[in-house]
Parts: C-alpha cells; sequence; structure tokens
C-alpha cells in the first residue's frame, strides 16, 4: 500500500504519495486520501508526487475521481515517468501537474551575489545559479525569467535562465555564464583599468534607461516610492515632508526602464560582452529613482561606517568611491554641475529608502538603530531643504 500523509503548508492543504499507485492498492489509497481530506474544504488541494515511483489506469481513475470532488486539485514534484504517464492518457489537461525539478547542492560553492532576494552561487566554470530566499518563490521566479526575455527581446544584454532547479528546501534559477566575472571582481583586480570598467557601467545603465517599455508591462517604482515617502510622514517635520512629497509627485511619469538594483556585483563580464544578471527588480520609471539605489551600493549603506563603504558589493572604500563618482560623471556626460544635481538627488531617494527600511526592521529598538535613523532623517531634511526638484 502506497504510504499516504498530509501537511499544512501555509493554508494550502498537501497530500504527499509515496511508492507506486496501481490495482493492487488504489482502493486503499483512495479510501486514505478521503479520510485525510474529510474536513478539508474543496479549495487548493494538492498532491505531492515527488516520491511517487509509478501510476497505473487504476490511480489514474482515483485522480480523476479526486479531481471531480476537488475541482482545484493540482499535482506538483511529477517525476518524468510520472508525467509522461499522465501526459499520454491526456491528464495534463484535466488537472494541472508540474514537473519535479532538478536538485543541485551548492555546498563548498563561492558567492559572487547576494541580494534581498537571494544568493547567487558559482556552480562552475560555465554555470551560476541564483537561490531565492523565499521556499514559495516559484511565482517569483517566474516573473524574472519573463522580464529578463523582455529586456533581452529589446537589446538588453541580459542573461536569461534556462532552467529552474531546487536546491534543498528553496528554489533556483541557472544560468550560463561562460568564465563569467563580475564587475566587482575587475574592479579589485584590475585597479588600473577601472575607468574603463567604469565608463561600460555608464554606458550600460544609459541603455537601460533610454529603453521603453510597454506601459504597464513592468511595476512603476514612482509608486513604490510614494509609499516610501508616506510611510516617513510621521517621522519627518512636517515642512520637510511636504516638500519631499511635493516633489516626488512632480517626477513625471515615464515608460522608460530600471533595472532597481544596479551594482558592480549585478554586472558580468563575459567573454569581452557585458552582461546583465538579477533581473527580479526590473521596473519603470525616472532614472532618479535607480540613481537612489544605486547610491546606497555605494554610500548610503555605509553613512555610519564610512570605512566599510562598498563591502556589500565586494569593493573597498576607495573603490566604491571611484566607481560612484565615475559612474555620476560618465552618465552626466561629464557634465560635472549635472552630476552634482544628480548626486544630491539621488541621495535623497536612497535616504529614504535606508530609513524607511530601519523602521520596518524595528530599527528604534536599539541604540544603532536609533542612531543611524537619525543620521538617515538628518540627511533627509538638509537635502530637502536643498534642492527643489527631483528631475534633470
Amino acid at each position: 500500500m502506497a504510504s499516504i500523509c498530509t501537511l499544512k503548508y501555509k493554508d494550502k492543504p498537501v497530500v504527499k504519495v509515496t511508492g507506486r499507485i496501481d490495482s493492487t492498492n488504489a482502493p486503499e489509497m483512495e479510501a486514505e486520501i478521503a479520510a485525510l481530506l474529510k474536513d478539508v474544504p474543496a479549495e487548493n488541494v494538492v498532491i505531492d508526487a515527488e516520491d511517487l515511483e509509478y501510476i497505473s489506469s487504476a490511480g489514474l481513475r482515483v485522480l480523476l475521481r479526486l479531481r471531480r470532488a476537488y475541482p482545484d486539485l493540482k499535482m506538483e514534484n511529477a517525476s518524468s515517468e510520472v508525467y509522461e504517464i499522465l501526459e499520454m492518457t491526456g491528464f495534463t489537461e484535466i488537472l494541472p501537474v508540474s514537473k519535479a525539478y532538478r536538485k543541485l547542492s551548492i555546498d563548498g560553492c563561492e558567492i559572487i551575489g547576494e541580494g534581498a532576494n537571494g544568493c547567487v552561487y558559482r556552480l562552475d566554470q560555465d554555470t551560476i545559479v541564483k537561490v531565492y530566499n523565499n521556499p514559495d518563490s516559484l511565482p517569483d521566479i517566474h516573473k524574472e525569467r519573463e522580464l529578463a526575455r523582455t529586456a533581452f527581446i529589446m537589446g538588453i544584454p541580459t542573461a536569461i535562465p534556462y532552467d529552474v532547479v531546487r536546491v534543498d528546501d528553496f528554489y533556483g534559477s541557472v544560468f550560463e555564464l561562460l568564465n563569467a566575472r563580475s564587475f566587482a571582481e575587475l574592479l579589485m583586480q584590475d585597479r588600473e583599468n577601472a575607468d574603463q570598467y567604469i565608463q561600460q557601467l555608464a554606458d550600460l545603465l544609459k541603455l537601460i534607461h533610454g529603453t521603453k517599455v510597454k506601459p504597464g508591462s513592468m511595476p512603476d517604482m514612482k509608486k513604490t516610492v510614494v509609499d516610501w515617502v508616506d510611510f516617513l510622514k510621521e517621522y519627518l517635520p512636517a515642512e520637510t515632508w511636504e516638500k519631499l512629497r511635493a516633489m516626488v509627485d512632480a517626477v513625471p511619469d515615464r515608460d522608460t526602464m530600471l533595472h532597481g538594483d544596479f551594482h558592480a556585483k549585478n554586472v558580468m563580464m563575459q567573454n569581452g560582452e557585458v552582461i546583465l544578471i538579477d533581473m527580479d527588480t526590473l521596473c519603470m520609471g525616472h532614472p532618479v529613482f535607480e540613481m537612489g539605489s544605486i547610491f546606497n551600493a555605494y554610500t548610503g549603506f555605509y553613512v555610519t561606517s564610512p570605512e566599510r563603504r562598498g563591502a556589500f558589493i565586494g569593493l573597498d572604500a576607495e573603490m566604491a568611491e571611484q566607481v560612484w563618482n565615475g559612474l555620476i560623471l560618465r552618465y552626466a556626460d561629464g557634465d560635472s554641475a549635472l552630476a552634482e544635481k544628480i548626486e544630491q538627488q539621488a541621495a535623497l531617494i536612497g535616504f529614504v529608502r535606508l530609513m524607511r527600511r530601519l523602521i520596518r526592521r524595528n530599527g528604534f529598538d536599539t541604540p544603532e538603530g536609533r542612531q543611524t535613523i537619525a543620521v538617515y532623517r538628518k540627511n533627509i531634511e538638509a537635502l530637502t531643504a536643498q534642492i527643489d526638484s527631483l528631475t534633470w
């Protein structure tokens, strides 16, 4: 008899089936499932087939009756053999079935990038995998894949994942990046040519910001920044908040692309070609919002510990300063006055994001957190008083 159990994953009942299901055990299996689901609502029931080795026509008839009782029934993690049976008999047209994902180990793998949503590991010379922090990340993975394809079609040099895998209890996207190295590595190991790499970063950033997207096809970053500002209303002086909110409101809507997490670890060099990775943050809007996140990567995160500047993206403080200053100057086509203006605007957006982020992470609960929040607030107040626009 098949060994069957059920567990709750959030609000989703999952029935895990193990072994073989054929004419010898199908009736017992059906009775056991019925008992397990006796008090379960008829929504969102899932059959976990990860350990199911075989299913016969008798088992398929059980699935058919389950499908009638539970119209939203789904099957997950079907092996290639089980999936082939279901597909050949037409069951994949009756109920949603997803294949099991290939399992990978990251033991001993080099970490080449780390962000809010996941960590990027080098599996071998040719391959990297981005492992997502959220165990229920499949929708995010598929979204990132579609965003990457969209960007690639529009002419952005982008790495597109070719496989989805399981890494322990998490999911990952696999990319082929033959002999690829991050710009963070290149900048640190080839400092004499830093200006060349910084120019390439600036060229890529301008290419992204000059690429128009279909309205509504990507998240609107302005809406997100408005939410950040609104969150800070009770934490900033009224005059500061009102001016800040008015400046954000005045930023014109743009249907041009933003990467959302553009820094030296998310840009790779592969055989002389510059390639952008980590596309789950892709969005649209005015470039000032992108510059705010770039400011944080090179400067903002380290405002209370300048000696650590650039650590998160693998740079030392000297190189982080050189990259940030060089990037905005080249982005401004050598116009130093414009570069200074962009830096002030980017810093204001960056500190807004950081202050909200730390408050939401219970920053007021520790002396260090309260001190850092005070530094962010001081910078926001000063910058809001100094500038009258967030556009150029």
